[in-house]
């Protein structure tokens, strides 16, 4: 319980941070929101008026405290940039609602493919003892590593989608029409997140597999007349995972955030791209918003992982 509640005053007090940080930082950009807003056409009472209206006459420190509590009580504010109709703005919890399932959807068919493919190969790499294959595999996925992103989602388009015609480039189905077809379509994006991190994990575990092969308690089991099968699934694996968990961590972190490359090469409208279009505009409402956003996930899978460590070796809690 005294760990448990160690992590979570550290997560409230890295979001406190955070949050100072992400307002504060939006204090300093040149520019005025306002104008940005209006256009320099505008008069110097309609902007004196929205400079009332968003709160932007107060102090800075009061503006913090405002928006801080606002935040608590679930209300995140209003867009600058997108609205409902010409006279009403539309809230930022309600258009970050509307995006976060299609990168979560992206998130986890991306996860789904890394672990199926990742987890076995890099245990079926270990085990190998070819030469050949080991030359082929290090081939692979070093390429597969070192294609930008882009590059990556330009290359799986025209593959599946210009050649093959299993899908039709740019073309989303919104999960709200047609579930299924929304699948069938994000499998692909998936794919182009999913390529270079299958390469890094499989890797990752077979070069930890390897390490733990040496161990005392590898040569251990052989001498007790353990097959090389059940040494290596329920021995070797168990432990050689542990450094894995923390990667696969990062990669969920990041995955989950938001795949910014991805989401633009396939038209995706996720929370990555809806990052990206609200800087460029200056939305900082719902800028500053994706900020927590993107900090609650990462502090979270960490979280989860440290407790994930705990179940897989039980020795940690008592350290």
């Amino acid at each position: 319980m005294k760990y448990l509640a160690k992590k979570i005053v550290t997560l409230i007090m890295t979001l406190f941070l955070v949050s100072v940080l992400a307002f504060l930082a939006f204090q300093i950009i040149p520019g005025d929101v306002v104008t940005s807003i209006l256009g320099t056409e505008a008069t110097p009472e309609r902007e004196e008026a929205l400079r009332q209206e968003l709160g932007l006459d107060k102090p800075p420190i009061v503006r913090y405290f405002n928006w801080a509590g606002n935040i608590l009580k679930g209300d995140f504010g209003v867009s600058y940039r997108f609205s409902k109709n010409m006279n009403q703005n539309m809230p930022v919890a309600e258009l970050i609602g509307d995006k976060l399932p299609v990168t979560l959807l992206l998130a986890a068919l991306s996860l789904l493919i890394i672990i199926v493919i990742a987890i076995p190969l890099g245990v079926a790499w270990a085990r190998s003892k070819s030469h050949f294959l080991d030359v082929i595999l290090n081939m692979t996925t070093q390429t597969a590593m070192a294609i930008p992103s882009f590059f990556l989602g330009v290359l799986v388009t025209y593959l599946f989608g210009y050649l093959l015609k299993w899908f039709s480039s740019g073309k989303y189905i919104s999960y709200q029409e047609d579930f299924w077809g929304c699948i069938r379509y994000m499998i692909f994006p998936a794919i182009s997140v999913a390529i270079p991190k299958i390469a890094m994990t499989a890797r990752f575990l077979r070069n930890s597999m390897l390490t733990e092969t040496g161990s005392d308690y590898v040569r251990t089991a052989f001498s007790k007349g353990a097959s090389e099968r059940r040494v290596a699934y329920g021995h070797v694996l168990r432990n050689a995972m542990m450094p894995v968990v923390t990667f696969l961590g990062m990669i969920i972190a990041e995955i989950v955030a938001g795949s910014i490359v991805v989401e633009q090469v396939f038209s995706l409208p996720g929370i990555g791209r809806l990052l990206i279009s609200s800087i460029s505009t200056r939305d900082f409402p719902v800028v500053e918003i994706l900020i927590l956003y993107v900090t609650f996930v990462v502090i979270t899978v960490y979280f989860l992982v440290d407790i994930l460590y705990r179940v897989i070796d039980p020795r940690i809690s008592n350290k």
